[in-house]
């Protein structure tokens, strides 16, 4: 990840040492950010603004009308009757999803065919050269009971998936942690001192391997993922079979769901649990944890089990990564007069109601 990770991490730093003194709006920034990287991620190949811009703008928009879209599961025969608009609202974005992203599949499949002949050609392993992208897996997907490979219209909806999933939450999560670390300048400056501790002085940017040897760093995520969850619930599930839980019987079919926030803000299993403390989360200073539910179940801001997101630990590398890297180069403060309102607002993540308004100042020479 650290190259791809360095790209993202410079460029969002150039932007914010721009802006360096004046308020900015850091959502815009981290959103734009994480996308960009799991754009490069999925696609494999450092695209223009141009192009991120067109991807973005048509996966925003899948988004947006979501819930709208949602309802056509349901009765789609009467649906497209009754809702023939929707429909065609649907179909119209779909068209353009596939005439922004097949071609990036192509491109990428012409790539790889390109390595493979090269190397039968000069009888040479080009692999070290070659970066692995999402697409590049899909690619090599076979549908063991079709006997056959993806669709390019399967790849788009993957991708779409992909994109959507990674780059919401990520930076909703970012966006909440950061707004803590302004909000208690004392733990951004505890957090800054032990990455001081670790990162070479005057070093441009942290290295992945050195993530590992910040404990305090991953305090303070996980305390943001408690504190402060993108989605305050989980994806719906159904029990296989009648089930009591408790006094009350479940039945077999019915739709559940976990209140996924609720359970890191239990004052019998936390603590204090509306405070922002990091150090619950270190050895031997309290709480411990398991966040994939394996052991037990305290916070499970990915889901547990065996259904948790599949992406949780890209998700946790990818926010350990550019919180290190923002707090290493600049000093994060709140806008003269401002407090940091940390009032939520539903959309779809979990987001500040007032977006995160704050002063950076490079520390960097």
């Amino acid at each position: 990840m650290h190259a791809t990770g360095f790209c993202r991490s410079s460029r969002i730093a150039s932007s914010l040492k721009r802006k360096a003194g004046r308020p900015i709006c850091a959502m815009e920034h981290f959103q734009h950010a994480m996308f960009c990287l799991l754009v490069l991620m999925c696609f494999g190949d450092k695209l223009d603004e141009d192009q991120i811009k067109r991807i973005k703008e048509v996966q925003r928009q899948m988004i947006v009308n979501f819930s709208k879209f949602n309802m056509l599961n349901f009765w789609p025969a009467v649906t497209k009757i009754l809702l023939r608009n929707r429909w065609k609202e649907l179909f119209f974005l779909r068209k353009w999803q596939d005439d922004v992203l097949i071609p990036l599949i192509r491109a990428r499949k012409m790539a790889k065919e390109e390595r493979v002949n090269k190397s039968k050609e000069d009888k040479k392993d080009y692999e070290d050269e070659y970066v692995l992208s999402y697409v590049d897996t899909l690619l090599d997907l076979e549908l063991p009971e079709e006997k056959r490979k993806l669709k390019e219209e399967e790849m788009v909806s993957l991708c779409s998936e992909f994109l959507n999933a990674g780059t919401d939450t990520t930076s909703t999560a970012l966006e909440w942690i950061m707004a803590n670390l302004v909000k208690y300048p004392q733990t951004q400056e505890k957090l800054f001192m032990e990455i001081k501790g670790v990162v070479q002085d005057g070093a441009e940017s942290i290295k992945e391997e050195e993530l590992q040897k910040m404990p305090y760093l991953k305090a303070v995520i996980l305390e943001g993922l408690r504190r402060h969850p993108p989605g305050h619930f989980v994806l719906p599930h159904a029990v296989t079979e009648d089930v009591l839980l408790g006094k009350y019987a479940i039945p077999k079919d019915a739709t559940i769901n976990f209140m996924m926030a609720e359970m890191g803000w239990d004052p019998k299993v936390w603590e204090d649990p509306m405070a922002f403390k990091p150090e619950r989360f270190l050895e031997n200073g309290g709480e411990t944890f398991d966040i994939t539910g394996s052991r037990e179940i305290k916070m499970m801001p990915f889901g547990a089990g065996r259904r948790i997101c599949p992406g949780y630990g890209l998700a946790m590398l990818h926010l350990e990564y550019f919180v290190a890297n923002l707090i290493w180069k600049f000093e994060w403060k709140a806008v003269d007069g401002d407090d940091v309102d940390l009032s939520e607002k539903e959309e779809f993540t979990v987001v500040m109601k007032n977006p995160l308004q704050a002063q950076v100042c490079p520390r960097l020479k």
